[in-house]
């Protein structure tokens, strides 16, 4: 039997579901159903990015521990999602809080260090003063906090980071495999990662201190030179001399004319990036010429300048993965301090390394952990002196860039994961989720992975073959989402209409990968086409008498439609169509409704059959309710009949001089003398023609019939 790895991104549980997660999972859901339906050994998992700053915070807010909240919020949102029908296997379910999970991601940590990938430095990093924490590059947006938009400050402080950019080259590389992804996420991983080939330049500074000092840049048009005008060094470096902006009182000299430039300060200009320095050429660049106007400096056209200066270097502008916290909901660091013996590794024997109960969260100051006797003393794993644990917690995407493998052996409790079961199940087949994650999310999972293969412990490189990016649900013009106050809950749109009316309308709404807006007069309207399914069922559930109907033509007309549309459906559901999928299925049930008498049971079956993944209690209703004693999800997704689908009359419209005048109906296998001859028979094609010379007749075979008269 064929594997489908169904993955649909793992929730947050911070509390009670919207309607936003419906879409996802129910993109998901409607794929499993339909894969197992095909033969399909099908893995389709549940599990809970569970660390993480919300459920802290709600710690301080309530007066309660973020373990205690974590796992309310599971509890309610699990009855949520078993409500809607989601066929989950809850056999494979993960917590990431749980130390069962959290021991694996310690371990895996200490791979990465092992092979030099994890290393903690003194490094300018960002820092979010509302959440007391530092944030990765990735996590900044805008020079905002990526979780509560709150302006993000700089800080120096000792940090733990992952050789992400030991990667850059194969995961820009390696992009090209994805054929089964988003363009658009492709195109935001290649810019993220921002390969470019250019020129360090070295530039002498002169000032009444330095007399021999270089400031070095990076630039991809060293042919600009003779245009520079300033140069901008960022607030970090050394220049600066802890300046956040404004004229340095150091000037540059241009290596190919030999000009005194101006040195000035800019948070434009980033430290992380090339050198943290930059030749400004506001005649060619908008950022410096919007600076050069703040600040009137001058503005210069200049010929190409085409000498051989500096030296040519691949650079890029990922930059290595931030993963210290200072809070104590995540993962610890498996480190410990040693006066005698320095930084320490946990002995694997010891992991994990669980959170302590005895700490007190204010949400200020340091990391709760530091206030903790219990965890930070220790002994020495190597001497047995006296020593301390780091304080620091794991970024949360740590978790979330493994657990899809930790899915493939949830139970192991010896190993992360074995390869074998690894192996069975990866790569996913399909992934669902927010192109919010793109350079968050998927980059991190993808460099996990290569790091893993590279350990031998897993045999891909790439972990999601394909790849599908929902669009967002909208409510009064903004995102759904709790802190705007605009959200459904399922269970009011459960209790008043059914979990299969929240399904079908998010499905029906509008194309998956495009914004729905929410839509109360939707929902009604999928409840009533369910309803009409019901007295479909009920009035006519009778069994035909086959010889009576056996050439009928209403009969013949009938299953041909039904043909049609198990093949759209079919052909919808593989390319994410389910809007169209479901419009097909109301067209279907306009004509079974029409006709007069009882129908066959095999179409009322097949027609449940296809609704299944769609509607699922309502069609196990009705399945049971014709008399099956099986389960109709436990059916085979049925095939259509290519000779049944044949048009017998096809329309062809008919064009004198380029103008549509006529459609007639022929024959599906008429042929073009035929075609002609009852074109040229046409009434209204004769009031275009009469009295003039017909040149020329163009047929285009059962698509148009164009007679040039003149």
């Amino acid at each position: 039997m064929k594997k489908f790895y169904d993955l649909v991104m793992f929730p947050y549980p911070s509390g009670n579901l919207h309607m936003g997660h419906v879409r996802n999972y129910a993109i998901g859901d409607v794929l499993a159903r339909y894969k197992r339906m095909q033969g399909f050994e099908v893995i389709y998992p549940i599990g809970w990015d569970a660390f993480g700053l919300p459920a802290e915070n709600a710690a301080i807010k309530h007066k309660t521990h973020p373990a205690d909240w974590t796992k309310k919020c599971i509890a309610d949102m699990t009855l949520q999602i078993k409500s809607l029908g989601i066929s989950y296997d809850w056999e494979r379910e993960v917590t990431t809080c749980d130390p069962d999970y959290y021991k694996w991601t310690q371990w895996l940590f200490l791979q990465f260090y092992k092979k030099g990938l994890a290393y903690k430095k003194a490094a300018s990093v960002n820092f979010c003063p509302k959440c007391n924490t530092v944030l990765a590059n990735e996590q900044v947006k805008d020079g905002k906090c990526w979780r509560c938009d709150s302006l993000v400050e700089e800080k120096k402080l000792e940090q733990w980071f992952l050789k992400i950019t030991d990667y850059a080259e194969r995961l820009l590389a390696d992009i090209d495999k994805l054929a089964g992804w988003p363009e658009n996420v492709k195109t935001m991983q290649r810019n993220w990662i921002g390969k470019s080939r250019g020129v360090e330049i070295k530039f002498k500074v002169q000032s009444e201190k330095l007399k021999d000092d270089e400031l070095l840049i990076y630039t991809t048009r060293p042919d600009t030179l003779l245009g520079v005008t300033f140069m901008v060094v960022a607030p970090g470096h050394p220049l600066a001399e802890g300046k956040k902006s404004g004229f340095t009182g150091k000037y540059a000299i241009n290596p190919a004319n030999n000009e005194k430039i101006p040195i000035w300060i800019s948070e434009y200009v980033l430290m992380e990036y090339g050198t943290g320095a930059i030749m400004a050429v506001p005649a060619h660049d908008e950022r410096d010429r919007e600076f050069a106007k703040q600040n009137n400096l001058p503005i210069k056209e200049a010929e190409p300048f085409t000498g051989e200066i500096g030296e040519w270097k691949t650079n890029f502008k990922l930059r290595d993965w931030l993963i210290s916290r200072q809070r104590y909901w995540g993962a610890p660091i498996p480190i410990i301090y040693c006066d005698k013996c320095g930084t320490v590794e946990v002995p694997d024997k010891d992991l994990p390394v669980t959170l302590p109960r005895d700490v007190e969260f204010t949400g200020e100051g340091d990391s709760p952990l530091a206030s903790s006797k219990s965890f930070n003393n220790v002994k020495c794993p190597t001497c047995g002196g006296k020593a301390r644990r780091e304080t620091d917690t794991m970024d949360t995407f740590i978790c979330s860039s493994w657990y899809y493998l930790r899915y493939c052996d949830p139970k192991n409790n010896k190993e992360a994961f074995s390869k074998k079961m690894a192996d069975k199940y990866m790569p996913v087949d399909q992934y669902v989720g927010g192109v919010e994650h793109a350079i968050l999310h998927l980059l991190y999972s993808r460099f996990f992975t290569k790091v893993l293969f590279d350990l031998g412990l897993v045999s891909c490189d790439e972990p999601f073959t394909n790849l599908f990016t929902q669009g967002m649900v909208v409510k009064d013009g903004a995102k759904m989402s709790k802190s705007k106050g605009n959200v459904v809950d399922p269970n009011d749109i459960i209790a008043k209409y059914g979990a299969d009316s929240a399904r079908l309308f998010i499905l029906f709404a509008a194309p998956p990968e495009r914004e729905l807006e929410w839509s109360d007069k939707g929902v009604e309207g999928v409840y009533r086409f369910l309803n009409r399914v019901r007295r479909l069922v009920s009035d006519k559930s009778e069994t035909l008498n086959s010889k009576q109907n056996q050439n009928s033509k209403s009969e013949a007309q009938i299953l041909k439609k039904l043909h049609q549309t198990i093949k759209a459906v079919t052909e919808d559901i593989e390319r994410f169509s389910f809007n169209t999928a479901i419009a097909k299925m109301m067209e279907l049930l306009n004509e079974l409704t029409r006709v007069e008498g009882p129908l066959g049971p095999d179409i009322l079956d097949k027609f449940l059959i296809f609704l299944s993944p769609f509607a699922p209690f309502t069609s196990e209703e009705l399945w049971k309710q014709l008399g099956h004693q099986d389960s109709v999800h436990q059916q085979p997704w049925p095939k259509y009949d290519p000779k049944l689908i044949v048009e017998e009359t096809i329309e062809i419209p008919i064009s004198v001089n380029g103008k549509v005048r006529d459609t007639i109906t022929v024959s599906a296998d008429a042929g073009e003398e035929q075609v002609k001859e009852l074109a040229q028979q046409s009434e209204r094609v004769r009031t275009f023609t009469s009295g003039k010379q017909i040149k020329k007749i163009i047929y285009v075979p059962k698509k148009m019939l164009n007679i040039v008269a003149g």
